[in-house]
């Protein structure tokens, strides 16, 4: 676990974004000239003296605790994050990097806030988990801003958001949620998958530790597990004391695919955002469709806060038909070739999935007012998915009443 300011090549705060990708966290004359950092498989590590080993003397001292590999996914996802970051923890998987976050900040007789729109394991890592520690869970309205502060308890010590929401896509009002959890001394966590710190520089918008799914759009190729959590300088020794000391770490070649993604991630995002925007508008226009859950469209509830707040989207997002017998909605989905139904998202591939919030909610009501399904619109011909799209709901016509 690396700070930023390890002097990697490139790094120059004025660089935008695609540059910074490209460059941060590569250091290619420290490694004979080669432009990828090599990938350390890495455990033991020899010390030149007694003298040394007890002293822990060197860069590196073990495999668990870093390797020029790790370092510089480390160094370039800081560097990504902003100057409010004081260093990245690598875990190995979205779920792991959101657990080990949590239990970095609380202890036994805590109470945490967490949005009503969590992403599920989230929520069954509170429910399950968290109470064997003694530690309390309230869910949240999403929308309810600076209203957090009214549920704020003596005890209260984190705050989680994730906007948008996971399935449901509210927007939250991370800075006014942030002022008021502060104010209370209390830590904000947020789930920043969807957006990633190209979309969403979550740190400087009040969140102290930034938390990613690295399996979506930082490896972008559906083939890695990864997890990332992105600290300031006053939550970060916990969280590091927090990962060495339950021996979490992420295998050598998921971090060097991390890397991989990461380079591309700027030019895939920004293709995911225009070809989810064209297809999201489509689906709008669609009869069977009353409405599409994305907050870039200028229907959604929470797209002024959208707009002022980030500065993009990306490809996934939920659509809710007109009310229509789940027959229909499952002939719709099982006549798509070029959307897989399948979990997770974030990869080159379309995806489409059926879900229902209801059973899980009970800070806000759902009421989408019809079957939802969620959309991950990938790298493919926006003609084509449409296409696509047309064929499914063919099928779903000849299967509604």
């Amino acid at each position: 676990m690396t700070s930023k300011s390890s002097g990697h090549h490139g790094r120059d705060p004025k660089h935008k974004v695609a540059t910074r990708l490209a460059n941060a966290g590569r250091d290619p004359f420290a490694h004979h000239g080669y432009v990828n950092t090599p990938v350390y498989h890495a455990s033991t590590l020899l010390y030149p003296s007694a003298e040394d080993y007890l002293a822990h003397r060197g860069r590196y001292q073990y495999g668990r605790r870093g390797t020029p590999t790790s370092e510089a996914l480390e160094t370039a996802l800081a560097d990504l994050e902003g100057p409010q970051c004081e260093a990245v923890a690598l875990l190995p998987s979205g779920l792991a990097a959101i657990s080990a976050a949590l239990l970095s900040v609380v202890r036994a007789g805590d109470h945490v806030l967490v949005t009503d729109s969590a992403y599920g394991p989230t929520r069954r890592f509170c429910d399950t988990i968290l109470p064997r520690y003694g530690v309390a869970t309230t869910y949240y309205d999403p929308t309810i801003g600076a209203g957090i502060a009214s549920l704020m308890r003596p005890n209260t010590v984190v705050v989680f958001v994730e906007s948008p929401g996971s399935l449901s896509f509210e927007i939250q009002d991370v800075p006014a949620i942030a002022a008021a959890a502060h104010a209370r001394n209390a830590v904000v966590l947020m789930d920043n998958t969807w957006a990633t710190p190209i979309h969403f520089r979550a740190l400087e918008k009040g969140v102290d530790l930034s938390i990613q799914s690295g399996t979506k759009y930082i490896g972008g190729h559906s083939d890695v597990m990864l997890g990332t959590v992105a600290s300031n300088k006053a939550a970060w020794k916990h969280l590091k004391e927090t990962v060495f000391e339950m021996g979490l770490c992420v295998g050598p070649d998921d971090m060097f695919l991390g890397l991989r993604g990461l380079r591309t991630m700027g030019v895939r995002l920004a293709q995911h955002h225009a070809a989810g925007m064209k297809v999201a508008r489509w689906l709008e226009a669609r009869p069977e469709i009353l409405r599409v859950l994305h907050p870039a469209l200028e229907s959604h509830p929470g797209h002024a806060i959208w707009k002022r707040d980030f500065t993009g989207a990306c490809g996934l997002f939920s659509v809710a038909f007109k009310p229509a017998p789940v027959e229909a909605v499952h002939a719709f989905l099982n006549k798509l070739t070029l959307f897989g139904i399948g979990a997770s998202w974030g990869g080159f591939e379309s995806l489409a999935i059926p879900f229902d919030c209801t059973p899980v909610r009970t800070a806000a009501p759902w009421a989408p007012g019809g079957p939802t399904v969620r959309f991950h619109i990938g790298l493919e011909d926006v003609s084509d998915l449409i296409a696509d799209l047309e064929e499914g709901f063919a099928a779903f016509a000849v299967a509604a009443p």
